[in-house]
């Protein structure tokens, strides 16, 4: 019996042009490939305003736009260490309400002073993995690394302008050593930055190393584009912190629901977050940074990660409310990416977070935000308006 596998159709590959791929009749030219290869229509696919010769770095085999429609939220009372004011804050999204269940979060929180933001903490990593013959080799490489971290320092640093490293912390399994790089990276997300560097530090040691050394660029526990325990615990990206005192009377007169009913709800929901194991004990943090993100320019699936927080709160003495979240892991920047396509570099400027300098300002608006996004959809859960609110605006079918 015959095992040659019969002969396959050639590949009709995606039209390219090696001189200039990025024009507009190279997007047309793809568009008709895609149309004749699917039968169906692209005709809105194929309406933008974007030149495509600014697109080189940010995507292969153009031929149009996703456009997804962006709310206006507002004001935002943020009192920041780098944003402060009032702020109409843009967000992209295609679920009803939840431009609505926003802008009531940002109302509540305004009338009562504003939200306060602090950046405390950011580091951005890569995590190679060396190999040796046995965990006594690899223990012996992870003293010889802290012995030549400045070398090491250097050799990462000559990569990048602002990227700065940190620290190298260590973790030793068998016969394997895991390194984590941890980076400052400016007004940048900076994961490829702080791969070109870490790639840097690892030939380095590779050729210093007495013997040599096997590495792979990366061991997964820089666990880039997904959560993980060790990223709340020790940051990824920027932790930032958005807290406020809610006034009694302005959360009964907004949301309808008084501050001991709140308290009550958020210990039992805190309960079922231990019990499923979740990577935030708020509400969802997931839903205002996404529509943030794809409106800013951001890496969307960093989503996957910058949604984990904390939530914290007390019930005063005085029957206000002090609430607060903490996002562990968001990863945020104003320069390079997408910031600099035309749409989101408009949302930027919209909130003053374009360009150099405004990294820490944007991180801030984005966890106040969250804050206001907890108020109202626990407040609508409480009060009952969570399922009518969606019937009223979050349908869009006969």
């Amino acid at each position: 019996m015959s095992t040659t596998p019969p002969p396959q159709p050639p590949r009709d590959k995606v039209p390219r042009d090696a001189d200039n791929d990025y024009t507009t009749a190279m997007a047309e030219r793809r568009r008709e490939f895609a149309q004749q290869h699917s039968g169906s229509s692209l005709a809105h696919v194929g309406r933008f305003s974007i030149d495509p010769g600014t697109l080189p770095g940010n995507i292969e085999n153009f031929m149009g736009v996703a456009q997804v429609p962006i709310g206006l939220a507002g004001p935002l009372r943020v009192n920041g260490e780098h944003a402060q004011g009032d702020f109409y804050v843009p967000m992209a999204t295609t679920e009803g309400t939840l431009v609505a269940s926003y802008n009531r979060g940002m109302r509540l929180l305004s009338e009562c002073g504003g939200v306060k933001t602090t950046v405390v903490e950011q580091s951005m990593q890569r995590s190679p993995v060396f190999m040796f013959d046995d965990a006594l080799q690899a223990r012996a490489f992870g003293h010889w690394v802290d012995a030549h971290f400045a070398e090491i320092k250097v050799a990462a640093e000559a990569t990048t302008h602002v990227g700065r490293l940190l620290r190298i912390d260590h973790y030793a399994v068998g016969p394997l050593r895991h390194l984590r790089f941890n980076y400052t990276t400016g007004d940048a997300a900076g994961q490829n930055m702080t791969g070109k560097a870490t790639l840097a530090g690892c030939e380095w040691i590779a050729a210093h190393h007495p013997g040599g050394a096997r590495f792979l660029l990366s061991g997964n526990m820089d666990t880039d584009k997904k959560h993980s325990q060790i990223n709340m615990l020790a940051t990824r990206g920027k932790r930032v912190v958005a807290e406020a005192v809610i006034r009694r009377e302005a959360l009964k007169r907004i949301m309808g629901v008084d501050t001991a009913e709140l308290f009550t709800a958020r210990q039992i929901s805190n309960v079922g977050a231990f019990l499923a194991g979740a990577s935030n004990n708020g509400v969802h943090a997931a839903n205002g940074l996404t529509a943030l993100f794809i409106a800013c320019g951001q890496d969307v699936a960093n989503v996957a990660e910058s949604h984990a927080g904390v939530v914290y709160n007390q019930l005063l003495p005085n029957g206000d409310y002090y609430w607060s979240i903490t996002l562990t892991s968001l990863i945020v920047g104003t320069y390079g990416g997408g910031t600099g396509l035309a749409t989101q570099r408009e949302c930027l400027e919209m909130l003053g977070c374009y360009g150099a300098g405004k990294a820490d300002k944007f991180a801030e608006i984005c966890a106040g935000v969250v804050l206001a996004g907890e108020t109202s959809l626990a407040g609508a859960v409480i009060h009952g308006d969570w399922v009518t609110s969606h019937d009223q605006l979050g349908r869009n079918r006969p």
